[in-house]
C-alpha cells in the first residue's frame, strides 16, 4: 500500500482522519526510489509507482502504477475518476460522469441521455464539478427535471454555481411538469484564460431536490448541444477492451442495470438473430491461431430455465455456461484465425435462443497468455436493502479483480490510498483493517438466534414466546422489541407504554435470567407534543428542527454532528431506559434526521456514539438519508471505511420471495469483501410482500412452507441469524410439520455452530477475512470462483455453502467444489473431490452443506 498525498502549500496531513486511524501501524515497507528524465520511480519489490515530479496535482496522466495480478501485468491510472474531468466547450457533457459528491445516478425516470442522471441534490453540499479551459463570457446550461421533491414541494429550485471557488450565483429551476420532462436553465460565467474548475452545489440557502441530466458550457446564447454517439474503438492485440465500444448491431446496446462490470458498462441486448458486435483488432503480430478472451454473464433470462448459452465467434460456434447470476462474470478463451494486421472479429447470436448473455471484456492474446483480470469490482454495497424484490445495484468497495484500488480520504487537498494486493485479495482486507481499524467482534451471544418481528406485543406477549421456543426446543439468544412499545406515539415516543411494559428493567432482568438479550427500537425524531420534547428541546438549546417526517408535520429532527443536538437525542435514550438495554437498535426510516459534521456519514457518526453507549451499534450503514435517496447505492466521499469499527449492518426491509434470497445469497459476502464490514444481518424470512399467506396471528401473514424453511437454513449460515418480519410469521411452530421439523433442526444447528460462528468473527476482526467468503478469497485463479459467487460461499475457514433458492420440498442445487480439498456433505458424509461440479439433491431437511477435509 502507498499513500499518495499533493498539498499545493506543502502543509501535509499527519493525524488521523475518521477513516485512517491506523496509518502508524504498518510494518515499515522496504523500497527503492529513483528519478530518471523527470519521473520519480517507488519500487515496493511488489507494486511500482511512477510521478512526474513537478507536474502537479495528480491526474490519470501523470500517477501511474505497475504490479503483477498473477501472470498478468497490470497497468493503472490510481487517480482516474478521483480528479475533475474536462467538459470541452459547446460541448454536451452527462452529469453522470462528472465528479459527483452526494448525488447519486440514477435511471428510474425517463426521457434522459447517456446512462442516467445525477439524482437528488437533497442535502447540503451535494455537488456536480466539472472542468472547461476558456477564456471570456459564456453560458452555463443545464438540462433539469423538477417535479413534487421528497419534501412535498413543487416549486422553483435553485443551485449555487461557483468558478474556481470563488463568486457564487444562483442558477434558478422552474418545475417541469414530472420527472420525466427535461427543460433547460442558465447562468452567465465569467471565466479568465485558463482551466477552471466550476462546481453546481447545493448550500444552505438552496432548495436542490432537482435532477440533472446534462449540462454544456456554450455561447451567450446559444443552443443547448445534442449528445453525440459514440463512435466504435479500435482494440489493441493482447489488451483488455470494453465488448459495448465495438460497433453494435441486432439491439445489442449498452447497459449499467447490473454489478461486476468494469469500465462504464457492458454490452446487452444479444437477444435475437442478428444481434452481434464487431470488433477491429489491431496490431495482431503474425497469421495464425489466437485466443478470444470473452468476460461474461450468464443469469435466468426472463421466464427461460438457467441454461448453457452458445455464441459465434467470427462464425465458429462457442458455448457459454451459466453463471450464477447476472452480477457474476467468467472469463472465457475461444480459439481464432486472424491474419497479421487489423482484423475484425464478429461476436453474433446464430438463433433467437442462442446469446441471451451480457459481455462485459474483450480481448484477443496468444494463445499461452494469462486470462486477463479487469479492473472489476468485486462485490459491492449499499446502505440498505429496502425494497429490494431479487437485485439491486451496489457501490464499488476495496476488491478489484485486477488486484488494486484507491482508498480517497481527501479532505482539504487530495489524500489517497492505493493498494496493490494482486491476487492476494485477503492481504488487500487486512491492509484495510489495519489502516482503517478493523471489523466490530459482537458478544458471543449475537451470533446465536435471534427473533424480530414488527408486530404489537407486550412484554408478557415476549415472555409467553420465550417460553414457548423453550418448550418446543427452539434456541433464542436475542429478543428484539420493535417500535410498538413506545409512547405516546408508537414510531418515535420517547416513553416505554406502561401498558404494555409495567416494568421494563424487570422485563428485560427476566429475559437475561432466562438467557436472552434484548435490544429495543428506536426511529430519530421527537414530537413537539411528546412530553419529554421541552427537555430535549431545551438540552439541544432551541436548535431541533420542526420538519414534518413519519410522525406528522409536528415532527422534529436531530443535527447529530451539533454537540447540544446529539446531547439531546442520547439524554432521551437515557431517559426512556435508564438501566440500559444489551443495545439500542437505530431503524433509521424516513425521519430526517442527519449530521452536519464534515468529513464523517451521519451514519458513521450516529453508530460511533451508539457503540460508546452499548458496545456496537444496530443499524444501516454507509451514508445517510439524503445521499443518492433512501437505502440508494452512491457512494458518499467519506466511503463505508469506518463503520466496520462499530456496526452489526441491518440491511433492511426486502421482499418476501425466492428471487430475494438468492440475491443475498452472493450478497453478504459481497457487503464484507467492499468494505470490511463483517457483520452483515439480512431480515431472514425477508420483511414484507412477495409470497405471503394468511398467518397464525390476527393481521399477520406467514410465508409458502418451503420459502420459509430454505431461509432459515440460509440464515443458519449468515454472520447474523435474525428471524425479522412486518407482521408476518417467523416462529417454526407457526409453519407445517415438515417446515416446522426443518426449522428447528437449523436453529439448533445454528446453536451449535455459535462457537464457530464466533471464531470467524475473531478472525475476521484480526485478519480482516470476514465470516461469509466468496470463493474467490481463497481460490483467486479459478474462474468458477468468480462465476458462483452468487450461489455459493465460504462459511468461515472450512464449510462450503451452496442455499438453495428454489421452491419445492426438493431441490437440486450446481455446486462447484474448489479445487486442493475433499469436500464432506455435513448431513450424509459423502464425499466429493475437489476441482469438480455435483448435483446435489436435498429435501427441507438438508442442504448443501461441506466441510472441507481436515477441517
Amino acid at each position: 500500500m502507498i499513500r499518495t498525498e499533493y498539498a499545493p502549500d506543502g502543509k501535509f496531513t499527519d493525524a488521523a482522519t475518521f477513516n485512517v486511524i491506523g496509518r502508524d501501524k504498518f510494518t515499515p515497507t522496504t523500497f527503492r526510489s529513483s528519478t530518471t528524465n523527470g519521473w520519480l520511480t517507488i519500487d515496493t519489490g511488489a507494486v511500482t509507482l511512477r510521478y512526474q515530479v513537478g507536474s502537479g496535482a495528480f491526474t490519470t496522466g501523470n500517477l501511474t502504477v505497475r504490479l503483477n495480478a498473477g501472470r498478468q501485468v497490470v497497468q493503472a491510472a490510481p487517480w482516474a475518476g478521483h480528479v475533475t474531468p474536462d467538459c470541452a466547450l459547446a460541448t454536451l457533457c452527462e452529469a453522470e460522469s462528472l465528479a459527483l459528491r452526494g448525488p447519486g445516478v440514477a435511471n428510474d425516470h425517463g426521457g434522459y441521455t447517456g446512462s442516467g442522471f445525477a439524482a437528488g441534490f437533497q442535502s447540503t453540499g451535494d455537488s456536480l464539478g466539472f472542468a472547461v479551459t476558456a477564456s471570456g463570457t459564456y453560458q452555463l446550461s443545464l438540462r433539469y427535471a423538477n417535479a413534487t421533491g421528497g419534501d412535498g414541494q413543487n416549486t422553483t429550485r435553485t443551485l449555487t454555481v461557483t468558478v474556481d471557488g470563488g463568486s457564487a450565483r444562483t442558477i434558478s429551476m422552474p418545475p417541469t411538469g414530472s420527472w420525466d420532462t427535461w427543460a433547460v436553465a442558465t447562468a452567465s460565467l465569467d471565466l479568465a484564460a485558463g482551466r477552471h474548475e466550476i462546481a453546481i452545489a447545493r448550500t444552505a440557502a438552496d432548495s436542490g431536490n432537482v435532477n440533472i441530466d446534462s449540462l454544456a458550457v456554450v455561447q451567450p446564447g446559444g443552443a443547448f448541444p445534442a449528445p453525440t454517439t459514440p463512435r466504435p474503438k479500435p482494440c489493441a492485440f493482447g489488451t483488455l477492451c470494453e465488448a459495448e465500444t465495438g460497433s453494435l448491431a441486432g439491439g445489442a446496446a449498452p447497459a449499467q442495470n447490473h454489478n461486476g462490470y468494469a469500465g462504464s458498462g457492458f454490452l446487452a441486448g444479444l437477444e435475437r438473430a442478428g444481434a452481434g458486435d464487431a470488433i477491429t483488432v489491431t496490431g495482431v503480430p503474425s497469421a495464425g491461431t489466437y485466443r478470444v478472451q470473452l468476460r461474461y454473464a450468464n443469469g435466468k433470462a426472463g421466464a427461460q430455465p438457467v441454461q448453457s448459452r452458445t455464441i459465434t465467434v467470427n462464425g465458429a460456434t462457442a458455448t457459454l455456461a451459466p453463471t450464477s447470476g447476472w452480477d457474476y462474470w467468467r472469463t472465457v478463451s475461444i480459439p481464432v484465425s486472424l491474419a497479421a494486421g487489423t482484423n475484425t472479429v464478429t461476436l453474433g447470436c446464430p438463433t433467437d435462443a442462442s446469446c441471451n448473455v451480457n459481455l462485459d471484456t474483450v480481448a484477443v492474446t496468444t494463445a499461452d497468455a494469462p486470462l486477463l483480470a479487469p479492473h472489476a469490482p468485486l462485490g459491492g454495497y449499499r446502505r440498505g436493502l429496502d425494497g429490494v424484490d431479487g437485485g439491486a445495484l451496489t457501490a464499488p468497495g476495496l476488491l478489484y479483480q485486477d488486484g488494486w484500488s484507491l482508498l480517497d480520504d481527501s479532505l482539504t487537498h487530495q489524500d489517497a490510498y492505493v493498494f496493490g494486493y494482486g491476487q492476494n485479495y485477503a492481504l488487500g482486507l487486512q491492509d484495510l483493517s489495519t489502516l482503517t481499524g478493523p471489523t466490530k467482534l459482537l458478544p458471543q451471544w449475537a451470533y446465536g438466534v435471534w427473533y424480530s418481528e414488527y408486530y404489537d406485543r407486550t412484554a408478557a406477549g415476549f415472555q409467553q414466546i420465550v417460553q414457548r421456543a423453550r418448550a418446543e426446543g427452539v434456541p433464542l439468544d436475542v429478543m428484539v422489541v420493535d417500535t410498538d412499545f413506545k409512547a405516546p406515539d408508537k414510531w418515535n415516543g420517547w416513553t416505554i407504554d406502561p401498558a404494555k411494559f409495567p416494568d421494563p428493567q424487570g422485563f428485560v432482568n427476566w429475559l437475561h435470567a432466562q438467557g436472552v438479550r434484548t435490544g429495543f427500537n428506536i426511529h430519530p425524531s421527537i414530537l413537539g407534543s411528546d412530553p419529554r420534547f421541552a427537555a430535549a428541546q431545551a438540552t439541544a438549546k432551541g436548535k431541533l428542527q420542526r420538519v414534518g417526517c413519519n410522525g406528522g408535520a409536528d415532527c422534529y429532527v436531530f443535527d447529530w454532528g451539533d454537540p447540544d443536538q446529539l446531547a439531546a437525542y442520547l439524554q432521551l435514550h437515557r431517559q426512556l431506559f435508564p438501566g440500559k438495554p444489551d443495545f439500542w437498535w437505530l431503524d433509521w426510516c424516513c425521519d430526517g434526521s442527519r449530521s452536519s459534521k464534515a468529513d464523517v456519514t451521519p451514519d458513521a457518526w450516529i453508530n460511533q456514539k451508539y457503540a460508546d453507549e452499548t458496545g456496537f451499534a444496530f443499524s444501516r450503514a454507509y451514508g445517510s438519508l439524503q445521499a443518492g435517496g433512501y437505502s440508494g447505492p452512491t457512494a458518499v466521499p467519506t466511503g463505508p471505511w469506518a463503520d466496520k469499527r462499530t456496526t452489526l449492518h441491518f440491511t433492511g426491509d426486502t421482499t418476501s420471495n425466492w428471487e430475494t434470497l438468492q440475491f443475498e445469497v452472493g450478497y453478504t459476502g459481497g457487503e464484507s469483501v467492499a468494505t470490511g464490514l463483517a457483520a452483515v444481518s439480512h431480515d431472514i424470512g425477508g420483511h414484507t410482500n412477495g409470497l405471503q399467506q394468511p398467518g397464525t396471528e390476527p393481521g399477520s401473514t406467514k410465508l409458502p412452507d418451503d420459502l420459509y424453511a430454505r431461509w432459515v437454513q440460509f440464515g443458519t449460515f449468515q454472520p447474523i441469524d435474525r428471524l425479522h418480519s412486518n407482521h408476518s410469521d417467523r416462529l417454526p411452530w407457526q409453519y407445517g410439520p415438515a417446515a416446522n421439523a426443518s426449522a428447528k433442526k437449523f436453529l439448533n444447528l445454528r446453536k451449535t455452530l455459535q462457537p464457530y460462528t464466533y471464531s470467524a468473527a475473531a478472525e475476521a476482526t484480526r485478519t480482516g477475512t470476514p465470516i461469509v467468503r466468496p470463493l474467490y478469497l481463497a481460490y483467486p485463479t479459478e474462474q468458477e470462483a468468480y462465476a458462483t459467487a452468487g450461489a455459493e460461499y465460504l462459511y468461515g475457514p472450512d464449510m462450503l455453502v451452496a442455499p438453495v433458492t428454489t421452491p419445492g420440498t426438493s431441490a437440486t442445487t450446481t455446486v462447484w467444489f474448489p479445487p486442493g480439498s475433499t469436500w464432506t456433505d455435513y448431513f450424509t458424509g459423502k464425499r466429493y473431490a475437489g476441482g469438480t461440479t455435483g448435483q446435489i439433491t436435498t429435501t427441507l431437511d438438508t442442504m448443501p452443506v461441506f466441510v472441507r477435509s481436515g477441517g
